[in-house]
């Protein structure tokens, strides 16, 4: 297993991804080479990461199981989490003509970029012209991205849309106007100098599916389509989901969905929800990351056959947060390194843009939860942009005592996922339960003062030290 591994890390996996890797395909760019995903290296090569990949499987039938028996018992019929995974992507046309709205804007970005490179040749005996059609470009790919942005934006907030369905269509919005970006950075330079051509429209097209959000005219590719790879991966991705719908119904409903019907709860039943929330938690974190980094971009990379699979790598041994950060998802940050801590860093200092990559990427990730749930309540944003970013200082000696910081990482993500699971639920249901008042806001958090916690009539403090006597 290990020598798999550092195969991996050097980037000489492939001869374990499609047989022969053709001379030519491999790039010399650095950020991309042929290598495939961490856990497909641990899966096929350790019987132990395999036996644990059996352990989930297995939690997923026992869910399904336990779903099946208590509907068929309960109600006299059997559900198993249809009606959730329904309620979850309801809509799904108009979410669907949305998204389509998104690769419309994203795919006129091809045709402006020939106009402005027209336009470049025309004025570039001018230096004032020149100047002015740089300024015009740039305002050209500001307002593409603008009316990207805000038309998706504004059909969510004016037009429901299921949970699950404005999540896929708000990752895909953030995802074309990094992609925009990039390739605009990337071509800007060959409209000024005609010595290098502009990408195809092949290569355009390719790179806006791409699972990778850094253009380049050529990627590490592999030689054939493994289709039963394809298959197994989207499997993997509605198992998934349907895992998490039997989550949603054995843990979230029968805890929360009932907040707010009453005037008064009481706090220990707050409590021992937050705590059973706990478990179920991280396992939907950990089935979140292994369905959209791991599963959902390996079955795109095997029908794109694009040879670079190291999508994340191995973050969940980090002792280390700044670690852990770099290495949960690398698309994403490879992207942000390259447009926002690189431009920033050497005139802002490495603080600084640190500080703004942290706060940029937090509050991509509350857009996404405040127009999927249809309020606005930065839970996220705080554990991500205030606490994260505290613990990178406070783990930075991680490598010293890496069992311990690790434990301590992983603590972090328990409580964490535990409170999201929690505090998110709890403002849901007390919107939909907690009778309208005057002060309702999608900024004021309504749980804060429907219903009301309070104690047990007859709850008073008893020293445990006292007991002992």
């Amino acid at each position: 297993m290990e020598n798999a591994m550092s195969v991996r890390r050097r980037g000489g996996g492939g001869a374990l991804q499609n047989g022969v890797v053709t001379e030519g395909e491999k790039t010399k760019d650095p950020e991309f080479a042929i290598r495939e995903s961490p856990l497909t290296v641990l899966i096929e090569h350790s019987l132990h990461i395999r036996a644990i990949y059996h352990i989930f499987v297995v939690i997923l039938l026992l869910l399904l199981c336990d779903t099946v028996v208590y509907d068929l018992v309960e109600r006299g019929k059997i559900n198993i989490g249809i009606t959730t995974v329904v309620e979850g992507f309801r809509d799904i046309g108009r979410s669907i003509t949305l998204w389509l709205f998104e690769l419309a804007v994203a795919v006129s970005f091809y045709p402006g970029l020939h106009l402005y490179a027209a336009g470049r040749k025309l004025v570039k005996k001018n230096p004032a012209l020149c100047k002015i059609w740089s300024y015009l470009g740039f305002l050209g790919v500001v307002a593409l991205e603008v009316v990207l942005i805000f038309m998706t934006i504004h059909q969510l907030v004016h037009k429901y849309h299921a949970l699950a369905s404005t999540v896929a269509v708000t990752c895909e919005m953030f995802r074309f106007a990094m992609k925009i970006w990039d390739i605009a950075k990337a071509c800007t330079p060959r409209c000024h100098d005609e010595s290098k051509p502009l990408p195809t429209f092949s290569h355009f097209i390719y790179f806006l599916f791409a699972p990778t959000l850094l253009y380049r005219d050529n990627y590490p590719r592999t030689k054939r389509i493994r289709w039963e790879k394809v298959v197994l991966h989207f499997l993997e991705v509605a198992a998934i989901v349907f895992y998490n719908s039997f989550l949603f119904e054995r843990f979230i409903l029968p805890y929360w969905s009932d907040y707010g019907k009453e005037p008064q709860v009481e706090a220990g039943s707050v409590v021992r929800g937050m705590f059973a929330c706990v478990l179920p938690g991280v396992i939907s974190f950990l089935c979140g990351f292994y369905c959209l980094l791991h599963a959902w971009l390996n079955a795109f990379a095997e029908m794109l056959t694009f040879g670079d699979r190291l999508f994340y790598e191995e973050w969940w041994i980090s002792s280390q947060f700044s670690r852990y950060y770099r290495a949960w998802n690398r698309v994403v940050h490879s992207w942000l390194r390259e447009h926002i801590y690189i431009p920033l860093a050497p005139n802002a200092g490495r603080a600084f843009s640190t500080f703004t990559v942290f706060i940029i990427s937090a509050i991509a990730h509350e857009v996404v939860l405040a127009l999927s749930f249809g309020f606005f309540y930065p839970v996220l944003l705080l554990e991500f942009g205030v606490f994260g970013l505290l613990m990178l200082p406070l783990t930075a000696s991680g490598r010293r005592f890496p069992s311990v910081f690790n434990l301590i990482m992983w603590l972090t993500f328990f409580i964490g996922n535990g409170v999201l699971w929690s505090l998110y639920p709890m403002e849901y249901f007390a919107r939909k339960n907690c009778p309208p008042s005057e002060s309702d806001s999608f900024f004021v958090p309504k749980s804060w003062s429907c219903p009301e916690i309070v104690m047990k009539p007859n709850w008073k403090f008893q020293n445990p030290f006292e007991l002992i006597h």
